[in-house]
């Protein structure tokens, strides 16, 4: 018989993770296929791997950290709210909540994975982590989803809440593609213009495709522009 995640994982393991996070699940083996990235399965036919429960977390985390954004900041427009939200809700915030409960050891990770970093790749940790947000959903409902949102995003939350007016499209950008392609974006620039009146451009390039151009007076200006062209692309495709 193939192993299955539970018997692969030492209950240390996930005894220790379901302490980090604040539930103890009636059903265990959620948190164990919370775990299974795609590339174990594959090497262990007949498993399903942690991309539903991903699917299910994400519109749960979603949901909840709106819902906290709206009641705790009144002061907020919508605009500010969505922009609030976004700042946790994406592969590198999730990533680090991620490390900060120690949950890269607990993956399974295919052979090659392993060896290629995937215990510290941010879309392989933020990915399982929305799956433990499944998992916990599942489990326990509702009310044991909040809580464990509350848990692991207040504070995170907070420090964006306090740096909301230095967010920026170049930020929000760097953010998505890390989500979308475990990348950065790549910024090309050309001016034209006499020195006292120059006009600069910026491409921007993600996994070798041009996805955005914008102008502006200085080289800042531009690449912001051609970030939110960039932005509002992908964000459109995803």
């Amino acid at each position: 018989m193939p192993p299955t995640p539970m018997s692969t994982l030492s209950p240390g393991d996930l005894d220790g993770l379901s302490e980090r996070i604040g539930h103890r699940f009636a059903d265990p083996e959620l948190l164990g296929r919370a775990m299974a990235h795609r590339s174990w399965c594959a090497e262990h036919p007949g498993h399903l791997s942690n991309e539903r429960l991903e699917f299910l977390g994400d519109a749960v985390l979603g949901w909840m950290i709106a819902d906290i954004a709206y009641r705790q900041h009144h002061e907020l427009p919508e605009g500010k709210l969505t922009d609030l939200r976004k700042s946790v809700v994406n592969a590198s915030a999730l990533a680090e909540v991620a490390v900060g409960i120690d949950l890269g050891p607990c993956l399974l990770l295919g052979k090659g994975e392993g060896a290629a970093g995937g215990r510290m790749k941010p879309s392989i940790l933020s990915d399982a982590l929305e799956a433990v947000i499944g998992a916990v959903y599942i489990d326990g409902g509702v009310v044991a989803a909040a809580r464990l949102i509350e848990h692991l995003f207040t504070e995170p939350l907070e420090r964006a809440a306090q740096q909301l007016d230095r967010l920026d499209f170049k930020t929000l950008l760097q953010e998505l593609t890390a989500r979308l392609f475990d990348t950065a974006p790549v910024y090309v620039l050309s001016e034209t213009g006499p020195d006292h009146q120059k006009t600069f451009t910026a491409s921007v390039v993600v996994a070798g495709r041009a996805v955005g151009n914008g102008t502006g007076r200085s080289k800042k200006l531009a690449e912001q522009a051609a970030a939110m062209a960039a932005h509002n692309l992908l964000s459109a495709e995803s």
